[in-house]
């Protein structure tokens, strides 16, 4: 509070070294409209670097995914010279055709699967920058509601959760860290949601108390 005072004190004085300076009468309503203009300003400014700082997160994030997309689509492509794992690492293609016979039948789809089960790098690239760009566009969405931040980090939690389970019996080192990040960032999600939550109830009793 005493910062804030220093503060506020300091402008008027500087206002009134410069009303002074350039020979001005001491009008109190000049010196309020110049400290309106100079708040109203720094809100301006402030709003503008909000806005960039979300671009560059977006565009950078945009970018990874991209890029780590195309990589694990060139990796899991490998499948196709593997027919010991069209069995295995095939569930798209045998969900929506059936029984894998030539690597024409294969799903591209299933090239991501292979890729994470075997060339994880890529595969884990995507799933963070994916969840990184989720989470910045609910939170740029969200940010004045709380309520429903906390609804759509829980949701995501939840989604995380539900993916943790579809790889928490591969075989593979790759699905054992994609089951490990998809159970900590389930966990961070859930976490969140509920810190916001305390949060708003918190809110919410000092606003009772104080009326």
């Amino acid at each position: 509070m005493k910062s804030r005072q220093n503060q506020a004190a300091f402008h008027v004085k500087q206002t009134v070294r410069i009303v002074e300076k350039e020979k001005w009468d001491f009008n109190p309503f000049i010196i309020c409209n110049m400290l309106v203009f100079k708040k109203q300003v720094k809100y301006y400014i402030g709003g503008h670097l909000i806005m960039i700082r979300f671009v560059i997160q977006f565009s950078v994030s945009i970018t990874l995914l991209f890029f780590a997309t195309a990589f694990a689509w060139y990796e899991g492509s490998a499948i196709l010279d593997n027919p010991w794992e069209w069995g295995y690492s095939t569930p798209f293609t045998q969900l929506l055709y059936g029984v894998v016979n030539n690597p024409s039948d294969i799903s591209q789809l299933d090239y991501f699967v292979y890729a994470s089960k075997f060339q994880p790098t890529f595969p884990i690239i995507m799933i963070l920058s994916s969840l990184y760009l989720l989470i910045l566009i609910g939170y740029k969405i969200l940010k004045q509601e709380k309520k429903w931040l906390a609804c759509y980090l829980t949701f995501l939690g939840g989604g995380l959760f539900l993916f943790s389970y579809f790889t928490s019996n591969s075989p593979t080192i790759g699905g054992h860290i994609l089951f490990s990040i998809f159970i900590i960032c389930g966990l961070l999600c859930i976490s969140a949601a509920l810190i916001i939550n305390f949060q708003v109830l918190n809110r919410i009793k000092v606003n009772k108390v104080t009326n």
